[in-house]
């Protein structure tokens, strides 16, 4: 079965230029910041469900299980697991959005990343930003650490990027960044660092971060608010919990005076554990400096082709 085939569409949309942001539950998602991030700007773009990606395919169903839910007193139906793309128009933005969100497959990863690449290509979205989120000895106090990448060396010199070093066992994401880049379409991938110490707690102050990060990168307006007020709360809590414990109080002392320490001298690229390891962060520059470099890279990219 072509790669193409897999993909279920509900509705083919006709979008301006799309862009596109990929998250995935699992091994990626530490804190849930990837996926928050996603549905958090899938909601401030007003996206509509347009496709999914066949589950049959690519799931352990003895790993990942499908939920059997009430539709009447006396109806019950079977909800898969799946992969769910989106779509949404969005004003003020001189593109249209493409989403796709689901958890990280277990099986048959090649064939899954030839059905993203079969959307990207036929959808003829310009960029591909793939979120992700790891655990990281980090204070949970401090602004969230977001390492970007892309292995196009045009994007990354545009935009201050840095080309990934890191080597070692990856997600999903690493593997649908190099099915992206053989395929010759440009893509880049930021990364939230994750107190290791709350793993259990969803984040919305990395979320928060990542979709800060990645609405500048893709010039697409946003309203931060409700998010703000949740990091704000996950940080009251994360406090309140670790004020109760005297050895943690003093592990998380010792994280901030570190972070202060890599902060005040200016190590931006200290190496971090797992796929950012040495992985950049953007140059610091307006958001309308850096939509306007997307811009000259999206356009000289579409002359080369």
């Amino acid at each position: 079965m072509a790669a193409m085939d897999l993909v279920h569409w509900s509705d083919r949309p006709v979008l301006r230029r799309p862009l596109f942001v990929i998250a995935f539950e699992g091994w990626n998602d530490a804190g849930d910041a990837a996926t928050l991030a996603l549905d958090y700007l899938a909601q401030q773009w007003n996206a509509t469900p347009c496709a999914t990606i066949d589950p049959e395919e690519f799931y352990d169903f003895t790993v990942t299980r499908p939920v059997v839910r009430r539709t009447s007193a006396v109806d019950r139906e079977i909800e898969w697991p799946h992969v769910e793309l989106l779509a949404a128009e969005v004003p003020g933005s001189g593109h249209d959005m493409l989403l796709l969100r689901g958890v990280e497959p277990q099986l048959r990863w090649r064939t899954f990343c030839e059905a993203v690449v079969s959307i990207v290509s036929t959808m003829g979205a310009e960029l591909v930003v793939v979120l992700g989120s790891m655990l990281a000895d980090v204070p949970h106090t401090r602004p969230v650490r977001v390492s970007g990448t892309t292995t196009d060396v045009d994007l990354a010199r545009r935009v201050g990027l840095a080309t990934p070093t890191y080597e070692g066992p990856t997600g999903i994401v690493g593997v649908l960044l190099d099915a992206l880049r053989r395929a010759g379409l440009p893509a880049a991938s930021f990364w939230a660092a994750v107190p290791h110490y709350v793993h259990q707690m969803p984040s919305p102050k990395a979320a928060l971060a990542l979709v800060e990060r990645s609405a500048v990168l893709l010039g697409a307006p946003f309203d931060p608010r409700a998010l703000r007020v949740a990091a704000d709360e996950y940080e009251r809590q994360v406090s309140e919990r670790v004020a109760d414990d005297e050895d943690a109080a003093a592990y998380v002392a010792q994280l901030e005076d570190a972070e202060d320490y890599e902060t005040g001298v200016g190590e931006d690229d200290v190496a971090r554990s797992g796929e950012t390891e040495s992985a950049g962060r953007l140059r610091l520059a307006t958001a309308d400096e850096l939509a306007a470099d997307v811009e000259r890279f999206l356009r000289d990219h579409r002359r080369e082709e």
